[in-house]
């Protein structure tokens, strides 16, 4: 069943945290019953477009016991998963945690060796900055079997839901995926060195940090360098700005754009155009498909 947490997040009421935490407190507490193993699957969720998940993602979802789910998951996946199957929401609304990590890693513990069979539904690729990994190694401790299920990384569908391929012979060879903000909250210092190269760099998680992701750029006399900032990427509340090193921060202002976004930096952002003019086209039936 769904817990009336998760009810009142999806109907916009509001929220008494005083007695979220302790309802975070009772869960993380529960004493399953000696001798019970169960499973978790890490689940990507793909980017945000409910159409994105893969066959096995749907599959897992399905067998659910108990959902821990994030908040850049798309709620609709959430049609997929049992009746019976127990779905809280484990993420953060606006910088504000419902959960620490300690508390979901020994709540995945908990339910799985009460309920059985956990799915972590983590928006985009869970391996992809997603805490993944980290979630897999603290529950193996607990003799709990574990499995993995990749999502579409958002660094990779976001770009290309806008006509933006992140290489393409000729004018990029590679590309850098960077977190904006380290564990420390400090720009993290690849952005540095990737500011060095030729090859596209996309920033997740980087919008705080606009500023200063510029001035790395600024600094390598890169002010012309085309950039393009996505935010809320394949969902229909999907905002676009497009701009250079040198004006993107007056375009997001201009477009009020924010977080959740990304950030693609690199000549590759000018493939866009071309895809423009063709959209145009067909909107305007002027070419058949």
């Amino acid at each position: 069943m769904v817990n009336k947490e998760i009810m009142m997040m999806k109907k916009g009421g509001n929220i008494d945290y005083e007695y979220l935490s302790t309802v975070v407190r009772d869960k993380v507490n529960d004493i399953p019953p000696s001798g019970v193993r169960g499973q978790l699957t890490v689940v990507g969720a793909g980017p945000g477009d409910p159409d994105l998940i893969t066959l096995k993602a749907i599959k897992a979802i399905k067998s659910a016991n108990v959902i821990l789910y994030d908040a850049l998951i798309n709620i609709d996946l959430l049609k997929y998963a049992s009746s019976e199957a127990e779905i809280i929401f484990v993420g953060k609304r606006k910088g504000c945690y419902l959960y620490q990590q300690e508390q979901i890693n020994e709540l995945i513990v908990s339910r799985a060796k009460s309920n059985g069979h956990v799915v972590r539904l983590k928006g985009g690729d869970p391996f992809v900055f997603g805490c993944g990994s980290e979630e897999i190694d603290y529950v193996q401790q607990f003799g709990i079997k574990t499995q993995m299920v990749p999502g579409i990384s958002s660094a990779l569908a976001v770009p290309a839901y806008q006509g933006i391929p992140l290489t393409k012979r000729g004018v990029s060879e590679s590309f850098w995926v960077i977190t904006g903000t380290t564990k420390s909250h400090k720009l993290s210092q690849d952005v540095v060195l990737a500011a060095k190269s030729t090859a596209t760099v996309v920033i997740l998680m980087g919008m705080g940090k606009l500023d200063e992701i510029v001035n790395v750029f600024l600094r390598e006399n890169k002010q012309d360098t085309p950039v393009a900032i996505i935010q809320s990427g394949t969902t229909e509340n999907e905002k676009f700005g497009i701009g250079t090193i040198e004006t993107i921060s007056q375009m997001v202002a201009e477009k009020q754009l924010s977080s959740p976004a990304i950030i693609v930096i690199g000549e590759v952002v000018k493939e866009r155009v071309r895809l423009d003019s063709v959209c145009e086209a067909i909107i305007h039936k002027t070419v058949s498909v």
